[in-house]
């Protein structure tokens, strides 16, 4: 391999629930995708068998390629499954003295948070989850800064020095604390942290210490103690997961630092002082392969839809951008990070199937099979029905080429499972039985497909749907039919997109800030000035921290392209967006009337332009920071056009598949056999080892020059 346009630079590392996604990426742009079980109590070991299979494409070893690497890109579920499942760290709190319970109550709306619109009607449906961290380890302390950042109480040091010694003989593994208005004054808190350590000091302990205003200096103290303390129950735990993660990568040759998959959609070191933020990944891949692969083929609208075998998820790209949310919701807690905006539903190719005995109807999930497939495999022991099962039934699946025949499904298995379980009770043949399971999740996934693009004033036929995941080209036909989308595409590499994604990331750190900036609209060019110099001086602030991630991964200040942001909202208004600053750096009253301008523009945009509200004058509640820095791409692929009929060699028999209430017989085709160009009617299967492509009887599927499947109803 001496060629250097055949030295892999990149990878990226999707470790969801049920499989394990590696996507590498050559000097040239070329790139291969590898796929294996994932491995929860060693998710290292499932990040090499992917890695080896990957490459057995190349006809190369991780022991070649590993050494190679300038970098790689991780995003998985670990950390957020460690929250849900209540498995952090052992936390201790310290608040403001009076303010004890109020991360115990959290705000009303955690209570309800997952539910659907009839369960919320019921009081008595509503849940609060176990607090993060329990009465017993929170702490009240004697101080009160307010609103405009002015100390009205000084703090009781001696209550401090207390606080600590008590939480230290509680066993904690780590300390957090939160202050009422912190973001306007940190003094009390950073007095606090220096405390502690005092304290620990005396002792001989190494327990972290955590201060909202070091991390994440917002108002909203309910969403700034939760991202904190999740800073110290879950991050630091991820940590030591992905420092071994790093660590196996050296033993095999590796001499890159481990990134990972953030929140707002860059990526950042596993060293990163706030690794909170990569507590959602996995999804987020998608999005971000979504919009450069958009960007490179002209699609500035998107709808991105990706099923793996535990959830549906989706968000939506409009003039080549996606939303950022600012105070999302994650496993039932509302934090203070930014999220790339996506709606999740319970719902995947592992989700269980059950009888409701009630109503006698079929329902599914929320909970799934994940990586043990479902009864169809014996090894995975599962003995409830899951739609997976479905689909080998079916005949959606190839039974002998799951994981490219790395895991044998038996049909047997699956149909008495089905026939005991589901068609028995309702009085059906199994076919009809797997083939309602089928449609019902469709219909669902359909359902929210719509809802969420009409809920933001768009139609579908302006947008072009990519579908994705290892479940997305099973359903693709289904949950996209009769939406009128502008067209249909499924990566050939759809299995391995999230992790496509994790490869096209930029390398970026993002800090945000809080600010309290108001111009009415008879304000003075003094006033508006004087905006512009608090702005600037946050930039100044969050432009520090984000240089300073860099230099602990060796980058120099000159290799950082900054980015200012800010959030802006018409006074009075409850909402406010997220706006790029068109200035790199702003001081006057012209440089004010640049970035309103700016907004107005954006509202003009997301809303209409009818209801911009430039008479009710503008307020800056947020200064936003971000750096780059710049890494290697993968191309898109570009192959010649061969002509609408497939290769002999690319048919592989046939099959019976069940479709509309009676048996069809489908056409087979090896996916990575096909050529640009290639058309294919229904009804046929496309199989790869990694996903499978299904084309009903009434609907065609076209290969691009770039290996994009593009499906249509006839």
């Amino acid at each position: 391999m001496g060629n250097e346009q055949n030295v892999v630079e990149v990878m990226g590392i999707d470790a969801g629930g049920t499989m394990t996604d590696t996507f590498f990426v050559r000097a040239d742009g070329e790139f291969v995708v590898g796929k294996a079980q994932s491995n929860p109590s060693n998710e290292a070991q499932a990040v090499i068998e992917s890695s080896i299979d990957a490459l057995k494409l190349w006809d190369r070893d991780i022991d070649q390629v590993y050494p190679e690497l300038v970098t790689s890109v991780y995003s998985g579920t670990a950390m957020l499954n460690r929250v849900v499942q209540r498995k952090g760290m052992r936390v201790g709190l310290i608040v403001n003295r009076g303010m004890e319970d109020f991360h115990r109550m959290g705000r009303g709306i955690q209570c309800y948070l997952g539910y659907s619109l009839e369960d919320r009607l019921h009081l008595n449906t509503h849940r609060y989850d176990e607090p993060l961290v329990p009465a017993e380890r929170t702490v009240g302390v004697t101080e009160r800064v307010d609103s405009q950042g002015d100390v009205v109480i000084p703090m009781r040091e001696a209550e401090a020095f207390e606080a600590a010694e008590k939480l230290l003989a509680q066993d904690v593994e780590a300390i957090a604390i939160c202050f009422l208005h912190s973001h306007k004054n940190g003094k009390h808190e950073r007095r606090v942290v220096e405390i502690c350590r005092e304290v620990l000091a005396k002792h001989g302990k190494n327990v972290p210490v955590f201060a909202s205003v070091d991390y994440y200096p917002t108002r909203k103290e309910s969403h700034r103690s939760n991202t904190t303390i999740l800073e110290a129950y879950a991050a630091e735990p991820s940590r030591k997961t992905l420092h071994g993660l790093s660590e196996t990568m050296r033993q095999q040759g590796g001499k890159f630092d481990l990134r990972v998959m953030a929140s707002h959609g860059g990526t950042i070191s596993w060293k990163a002082k706030e690794l909170a933020r990569t507590l959602v990944s996995g999804p987020i891949g998608g999005v971000i392969g979504s919009k450069f692969l958009g960007e490179a083929l002209g699609y500035d609208n998107i709808a991105c839809s990706d099923i793996g075998g535990t959830s549906f998820d989706i968000a939506l790209i409009t003039k080549g951008e996606f939303a950022i949310q600012k105070d999302p919701n994650m496993a039932r807690l509302l934090v203070s990070l930014p999220l790339v905006a996506m709606d999740s539903v319970g719902a995947g190719a592992g989700s269980f199937v059950r009888i409701d005995p009630y109503s006698q109807s079929i329902k599914l999930g929320p909970d799934s099979a994940g990586y043990r497939v479902g009864v169809c495999w014996e090894e995975g022991g599962i003995d409830t029905v899951s739609v997976s099962d479905c689909h080998v039934v079916l005949g959606y699946l190839n039974p002998d080429n799951f994981l490219g025949g790395a895991i044998k499904l038996s049909v047997e298995r699956a149909r008495a499972a089905i026939k005991k379980q589901i068609a028995d009770p309702l009085g059906i043949s199994v076919e009809k039985a797997a083939g309602g399971v089928i449609e019902i999740l469709d219909q669902s996934l359909r359902g929210h497909l719509r809802s969420m693009i009409n809920a933001k004033g768009y139609n579908p036929i302006d947008f072009v749907c990519f579908s994705y995941g290892g479940a997305g080209p099973v359903h693709t036909y289904g949950y996209t039919q009769g939406l009128g989308f502008k067209d249909v595409i499924i990566p050939a590499w759809a299995a391995g997109f999230s992790a496509f994604g994790c490869a096209t990331a930029e390398f970026e750190y993002r800090y945000d800030k809080s600010v309290d900036i108001a111009v009415p609209p008879s304000a003075s060019d003094a006033v508006k000035q004087a905006s512009c110099v608090t702005l600037q001086e946050a930039w100044g602030e969050l432009a520090e921290k984000v240089i300073e991630e860099f230099r602990i991964n060796g980058f120099a200040p000159e290799d950082v392209l900054l980015k200012p942001g800010f959030t802006m909202q018409y006074l009075g208004q409850l909402n406010d967006l997220e706006i790029d600053s068109p200035l790199s750096a702003v001081a006057s009253v012209a440089d004010w009337e640049r970035i309103v301008e700016t907004f107005d523009e954006t509202y003009a945009r997301v809303y209409a332009r009818a209801a911009r509200s430039p008479e009710l004058g503008f307020g800056v509640t947020g200064a936003i920071m971000r750096g780059i820095v710049a890494t290697k791409k993968p191309r898109v692929p570009e192959e010649e056009d061969c002509g609408p009929t497939p290769p002999a060699h690319a048919s592989i028999g046939e099959r019976p598949f069940y479709q509309q209430g009676r048996w069809k017989t489908a056409k087979l085709y090896h996916m990575e056999a096909l050529k640009a160009g290639n058309v294919i009617n229904g009804p046929a299967v496309i199989e790869s080892p990694a996903t499978t492509l299904v084309v009903p009887d009434g609907w065609s599927t076209r290969l691009d020059t770039h290996r994009l499947f593009h499906l249509r109803e006839l």
